[in-house]
């Protein structure tokens, strides 16, 4: 049984905790947060923009730490799970490797890329895991798309196109301010990047137009990742640049040489919309709705914690949250800025 302290009791850590128990193999057994009425159990302030709002809990078999030093000398704790704002996440996962602990933290690494930098090398001096929670490769659609390339079933990858569209955020203070959450095109457009090169590998340079605001941050773009030695033609946009009617909209176009897959959703006016259900077309002139079952947001946090879990039971690589991957999609996209400043192909490595 893995056992795991969750630092930071808002929405995110919120979604962890559900997720973490509907799961199997491992526990909450502490939580860490300044707020004494969250350590009460009065979840009832916590609301975010999709999933269930909070409620009362009873945590009165889970240890409760004000203080993150007191919490990481929790001797009983195996996986610290990092549920803070961004800007912090650097200090927080350090002091967590150093207190010898497999560590979780939420997307992105960090928003300076030395710090992300500094991170991955700590990690790599280090036997504990460390693990960065993308968790877009483990919503069901996202899954379905990278278990179709991997197969191979469908012949190699050919191109894909992806969107990620938000109108201007007001959920929270941090995400509004753009120095601690890296704006649209980091906190929002990561998502992307860390999928394009988890799918099809790190490109060799990237291409980008858009609209960069407060020097190296990105308001909205539209990328094309070269791959010099594959013939492969991947695209993306990203960014605030939505009307508040459709507050939120993320799907993809994928080519493959014997299939075509295809997903939109947006919210239209508060509402869910599915323009495009998961769609698969077939050489034969044939299409299917992919058949999903239920899913339920959480599930996706379910399955990256699993996946989590898994790895440190197994001690095996976890590719799909691993730091250095999480790494290079913070640096797709600081060359995706650079590139929109200057207006030039930009290269990666």
């Amino acid at each position: 049984m893995v056992k795991i302290g969750i630092i930071g009791i808002g929405f995110m850590g919120m979604i962890h905790y559900y997720g973490i128990n509907r799961g199997t193999g491992a526990e909450v057994v502490a939580i860490c947060t300044r707020d004494q009425k969250k350590l009460d159990g009065d979840w009832t302030g916590i609301q975010g923009n999709f999933g269930p709002r909070g409620g009362m809990e009873d945590l009165s078999n889970i240890r409760k730490y004000s203080d993150i030093d007191e919490f990481l000398a929790d001797e009983e704790i195996d996986l610290v799970d990092i549920c803070l704002p961004t800007h912090l996440h650097k200090s927080v996962s350090i002091a967590s490797l150093k207190a010898g602990k497999h560590t979780l933290v939420e997307k992105p690494i960090s928003i300076d890329i030395d710090d992300a930098n500094e991170i991955v090398a700590l990690s790599e001096e280090t036997d504990k895991e460390f693990m960065v929670a993308h968790v877009l490769p483990f919503f069901a659609e996202y899954a379905y798309a990278k278990q179709i390339v991997e197969c191979g079933d469908y012949g190699e990858l050919l191109g894909g196109h992806f969107k990620r569209v938000i109108s201007k955020p007001s959920w929270s203070r941090d995400i509004a301010d753009i120095v601690k959450s890296g704006g649209p095109g980091i906190d929002l457009h990561i998502h992307d990047t860390h999928f394009i090169q988890l799918l099809c590998g790190v490109p060799d340079a990237v291409f980008s137009q858009g609209k960069v605001v407060s020097g190296n941050f990105v308001d909205y773009l539209t990328t094309q990742y070269i791959y010099n030695d594959k013939e492969l033609s991947v695209s993306c946009s990203s960014g605030a640049i939505s009307q508040k009617g459709r507050a939120f909209s993320h799907g993809f176009e994928l080519y493959l040489e014997k299939a075509t897959l295809l997903f939109d959703f947006s919210t239209l006016a508060g509402e869910p919309s599915t323009a495009m259900p998961l769609t698969l077309l077939t050489e034969d002139g044939t299409f299917e709705q992919v058949d999903l079952g239920e899913v339920d947001p959480i599930d996706a946090f379910t399955a990256e914690i699993q996946y989590a879990v898994d790895a440190i039971d197994s001690n095996s690589e976890p590719t799909a949250l691993s730091g250095v991957g999480a790494r290079d999609a913070l640096l797709l996209c600081y060359k995706e800025a650079e590139s929109v400043k200057t207006g030039e192909i930009v290269p990666v490595r």
